[in-house]
Parts: structure tokens; sequence; C-alpha cells
């Protein structure tokens, strides 16, 4: 049986891509959540080589901090190689095999950092295609309506691999040619290096292309092939922000096909964006508007939106998020939260719970069925099981110079108006009077209330506002009434 795992995986990533226009460089443009050099690295990991290898130049430590913070690097060894002032994708290939070893034998695939739709399984069925047929050279080619820009396939009269022509260096007839090489291939190892040795930059752009080590394979009497894709977005690289958008919006196209099929109701998908790391159980329901990022897991059940984003937000089963922010939180089963509730990092909601509107949380833990209802800000607390906490309250987390911690006990029935100036403790089942600001810890079943006396200074509007409508309503108000004693 043909072994399908590639020996070397080669990922081309030293371009500066001067068309995006940007101070970043073109593989670190995001989509899905993920650079476009983390999309090509988890396509090219995903089919187990031996040895993976990244090529790099521009903005080097840039891109080699990056490669370092992937999920990848925790599980495997990348290989940096350095690309040298000599122009091309065949210098960057020679650059690329000073990593490996020198008795390397088997398939290398060579691919890109910019073509984020690519999958491990289209690199590994092109693996299993050239490796059943023994090929020096497979290349992975596409029919497209508009081949300008793109190198072409040219073959002979019975429909083999003849050779590969660039944009520049094409006939006319050549041009008219619509399959295209996406520059995507699998070698031989040992043709690539004999490949490799004879390029030259003998061409209209001075480079040391790639694709001459076709020719030179075929010159030596060796097998070489093109072998199409049906899905051509899989090839496509995203050369300006333009071509970014549309290969995000297609890759977010496929998010949303992906779980509908898995049994999650997303009710209008051209409104609803998923990332490639959120997870959704089934018979979820994602409503418009919804962004979900970063590593979301939403699970069974639950309903997301309308208009929320959620970012590294773990949502329980049956839980309902409206109109929210949420960033680094955790919602538990069966919680409540919104509509326009903002989740800070740190937050973690308990089971049933309910973070209610206009409410601000940060690096906080509110127990199993605990509610903050509306209008509140909860900063470093700690809300005990089945605790209410009234309207309009604060919790006073921050002296000027620290943070301190507040922490309300199970039970608990907190008035409206709450002020709880930290550090400061409320125990289980107390209550509080409205408008009372805790500055001290309130025992279990107390009563804590702040209260001064309330004095009416009779006659103050006539004598301060006279002439305004609020003295005329009180005076009309006060006619016919005995005078005070």
């Amino acid at each position: 049986m043909s072994q399908t795992r590639p020996t070397a995986v080669i990922v081309l990533a030293a371009g500066q891509g001067t068309r995006m226009k940007s101070a970043l460089p073109k593989v670190m443009h995001p989509i899905g959540g993920r650079s476009l050099l983390h999309h090509a690295v988890a396509a090219a990991a995903g089919t187990s080589p031996e040895h993976l290898v990244v090529v790099v130049r521009h903005e080097r430590e840039q891109l080699v901090a990056h490669l370092d913070s992937l999920p990848v690097a925790s599980t495997r060894t990348v290989l940096i190689a350095d690309q040298d002032e000599v122009p091309g994708t065949g210098r960057a290939a020679e650059c690329a095999l000073t990593q490996l070893p020198e008795d390397l034998s088997g398939t290398v695939v060579v691919t890109y950092g910019d073509v984020p739709l690519l999958t491990a399984e289209t690199i590994s069925s092109l693996v299993e295609v050239h490796e059943s047929a023994r090929n020096a050279v497979t290349v992975l080619s596409a029919e497209v309506d508009e081949p300008t820009g793109y190198g072409r396939i040219v073959r002979d009269a019975s429909g083999a691999l003849l050779r590969i022509v660039e944009q520049k260096d094409a006939s006319e007839d050549e041009r008219a040619i619509r399959e295209i090489n996406s520059g995507i291939y699998a070698f031989d190892a040992a043709d690539l290096r004999a490949g490799l040795a004879s390029l030259t930059t003998d061409n209209a752009q001075g480079e040391k292309y790639l694709t001459d080590v076709i020719g030179h394979s075929r010159e030596a009497g060796r097998p070489v092939a093109a072998t199409a894709t049906d899905d051509l977005w899989q090839v496509e690289g995203a050369n300006d922000r333009v071509q970014l958008a549309k290969l995000g919006k297609e890759l977010n196209r496929r998010q949303c096909e992906k779980f509908m099929r898995a049994g999650v109701s997303i009710i209008d998908p051209d409104t609803t964006w998923i990332d490639t790391d959120v997870a959704i159980g089934q018979d979820v329901t994602i409503l418009p508007g919804v962004q979900l990022l970063g590593a979301t897991d939403i699970a069974a059940g639950a309903v997301i939106g309308p208009d929320s984003t959620l970012k590294d937000t773990e949502v329980g089963a049956g839980a309902h998020v409206v109109r929210t922010h949420s960033e680094l939180a955790a919602i538990g089963p069966s919680a409540n939260v919104g509509p326009f509730a903002y989740l800070r990092p740190g937050t973690s909601l308990g089971e049933g719970g309910k973070i209610g509107t206009f409410v601000e949380t940060k690096n906080s833990e509110i127990g199993k069925g605990a509610k903050v209802p509306h209008l509140s800000y909860v900063g470093d607390a700690e809300i005990g099981e089945g605790s209410n906490i009234g309207a309009a309250s604060v919790f006073v987390n921050y002296d000027g110079v620290n943070k301190h911690r507040t922490v309300v006990g199970k039970h608990a029935r907190m008035g409206s108006d709450n002020m709880y100036v930290a550090p400061v403790t409320v125990g289980d089942g107390a209550y509080s009077g409205a408008s009372t600001t805790v500055r001290k810890d309130v025992p279990a079943g107390a009563l804590a209330i702040t209260v001064a006396p309330q004095r009416n200074l009779e006659g103050w509007v006539k004598a301060n506002r006279p002439g305004t409508p609020a003295a005329q309503a009180a005076e009309a108000a006060t006619e016919g009434e005995p005078a005070s004693e």
C-alpha cells in the first residue's frame, strides 16, 4: 500500500507581500481567527510529515516568534530555513533542503504560506497520487475562467505534463491555457535535489523557478504529472486585502455549512461569523448578527444572539446569550446573559445564573442560580449560590493603586444602588437596604443599612427658584393648605 504521509513538507513564506500595503507581513494577516501562515502550517502538520520546514526572509524575527506561538509548535518541531538574496521559489526550496537530512528520501511536498483553505486531506491525496504513479514530480493544478497571473500547465499531444510556464514567459497561445499551476507540488526527494542543482535565473524575472525542476526531471526520463483539484478555493492565495476578504468569506461559508450539517441551526449564515477553532454542539441555535471567535465552545441546546460577539468563551448546555459581548468568560448551563451585557476576562457564571441588562463583569465568579439582573458593575468578586444583587450596584474594587476582592455569600438578598467598597465580605443569607454603602463585613443573616435622617426644607423652591415652573407648580399645589406648624 502506498504511503500517504510525506517525508517532509516545505511551506514557503519568505515573500514581502507588498500588495497588502501593510507593515504586517502578508502571511500574518488573519482570517477565521488564524493567520494565513497558521492555516498553512496546520494543514501541513495535519499530514504528519517526518519534517516540517518553513522558509522565511521578510520580517524574519516576527515570523519566527509567531511560529513559536502556534499550537503546532508545542507538539512538533517546526524547522526554520532562511532564504538568502537569490530570488525565486526554486531558491527557497534549496534553502529549505539545508535544514533536512542529506540522505532524505521519499516524498517532499512544497506549499505556500498564503493558501489558507488548503486542507491536509488535499495534501495527502496529492501524495497518494504521486506515490502511486511513482512520479518524480506531481503538480496540483486547477481549471480557472481567468488564468491571468498564474503559471500555465502545458501538456503534450497525449495530455502528459510537458512543462509549466510563468505568465511573463508565456507565449500568446500558452496564455490562453486555462489550467493553472497552484504552486503546490509533490517531489521525489532525490529528483528535487537534482533538479534544484540545475536551476538558473535565466528568465524574465531573474529568479530560480521551482517549476523548472519539472523540465529537468522530464529530460532525465523521469515521470512527471499534473493532477487537478475541483476545489479552486483550496489553491487560491491572498495577495491583497480584496483577495483576503474573499477567502475569509468563503472560509466562513464553509464553517457555517459544516456546523449546520452537524446539527446546528444558523438562522442567517450571511451575518454569522465562526472562527476556525470554534466548537459548537448539536441543537445550538445561532441567531443573526453573531460572531463566534477564537476558541469559543458552545454546548448543546444553547441559543446565541442576536447581535452577540463571543471570543474564547465557554457556553454551557441550554444557556441563552442575547446581545452580549464576552471574552475569556465561562457561562454555565441554563444560564441567561443579556441583553446588552459585557463579560470581561475572568467572568464565570454558574448554572442557572443570570447576568442581565447593562451589566459589566470582570474577574468574578457568580454562583449557581445567582443573579445580577441589571445596571451593575461586578469586578473582582465572588457571589454565592442563589444570591441576588440589586439594580444599579457597583463593586468598588480599585483604590487607585490596587484591586481588591468582594465576597458575597450564598442566598444573600442585596438592595438596589449598593456600593461594595472592597475588600469586604457579606455573609450567607444577609440582606442590605437600598443605597447601602458596604464598607465593613456583614455577618451571616444580618441586615446592612446606611441610614441618614431625611430632612425636608419646606419652601426651599419658592425661596431659591422663584418664578420657575417648579415654583409655580409648588405654589399651586400648596394653595389653601394650612401653614405648617
